[in-house]
């Protein structure tokens, strides 16, 4: 597994009953988590002083329930400054676990010795692309979403890197990655974060188990004479490890190189275990 445990402002207190505690910066939160499925005694005094909790309705969805939490704060990753706030379905606008995949890129970057260009699909709030950014790599974000790519520019200005080469695309990934291609770009490492289930900007449907090899197939013919990585990240339950690894090492044959495929986690600091949040595979030359 790929640990997350560089943080100092984030950290996974405790888990129990479907749910886990953790602290983001100065407040703690209680979210619901699926793969939660043991319960402990809440001992730990995050608890009972937390500053939001999102409760899960029977019905589908949930709802926020505030304690004295403002509308908006940051955290730092390093060198990167995230702008947080809740938002709908339990999210606060960053996956802490993917620091794991900023920390392992941003080496390969930092070493590569070249000028490296990044993709970024399904980018989100900005992380991975923030991180690429930071290490040296000129980058293109797309997203489906108008206001995630706003906070990710937010986001960028936070981190001191407003100036930094990055190109901000508002688009269906698929469609702009075909676009790519008609006009002949390339790009030296792909990074991409699909959704299970999501729609594009003109009601597109995207469901992951269909979606995804074709993308990773259209994706490897951007990719440059000198491809330096290629990571694909799932948050699907269908998508094990072994299958990330096969689909990229079945598409990517070519270019040699190896593929791997864990799981991403957090660590927990009430009992020491390791919280698993999805997995990653990633294919370096």
């Amino acid at each position: 597994m790929w640990i997350a445990d560089g943080w100092k402002d984030y950290e996974v207190l405790d888990t129990s009953s479907g749910e886990k505690l953790e602290r983001w910066g100065k407040y703690i939160l209680v979210r619901p988590d699926p793969q939660v499925i043991w319960s402990t005694p809440h001992e730990h005094s995050g608890w009972k002083k937390k500053n939001g909790h999102y409760h899960r309705s029977a019905k589908g969805g949930g709802e926020w329930e505030f304690f004295d939490l403002p509308k908006q704060w940051s955290i730092n990753y390093k060198e990167l400054t995230f702008n947080l706030k809740p938002f709908s379905f339990k999210h606060t606008g960053l996956f802490p676990e993917q620091a794991a995949n900023w920390d392992w890129f941003g080496e390969k970057i930092r070493n590569a010795g070249r000028p490296v260009k990044v993709l970024n699909l399904f980018a989100y709030t900005g992380g991975a692309t923030l991180a690429a950014a930071a290490a040296g790599a000129s980058v293109t974000h797309v997203d489906a979403s108008k206001g995630m790519v706003t906070w990710a520019k937010e986001n960028a200005a936070s981190s001191g890197l407003a100036d930094a080469p990055i190109r901000w695309i508002v688009d269906d990934c698929m469609k702009f990655v075909e676009r790519e291609i008609r006009r002949g770009n390339h790009y030296d490492a792909i990074i991409m974060d699909p959704p299970s289930y999501g729609r594009g900007p003109k009601g597109e449907i995207w469901k992951i188990e269909d979606a995804i090899y074709p993308l990773i197939q259209k994706c490897a013919e951007l990719l440059s004479s000198q491809p330096l990585f290629f990571l694909v990240n799932s948050y699907t339950t269908g998508l094990a490890p072994a299958v990330l690894t096969y689909m990229i090492a079945t598409v990517l044959k070519k270019h040699g190189g190896k593929v791997d495929a864990q799981e991403v986690g957090l660590p927990v600091s009430s009992s020491g275990l390791v919280l698993p949040c999805g997995a990653s595979g990633r294919w370096q030359a």
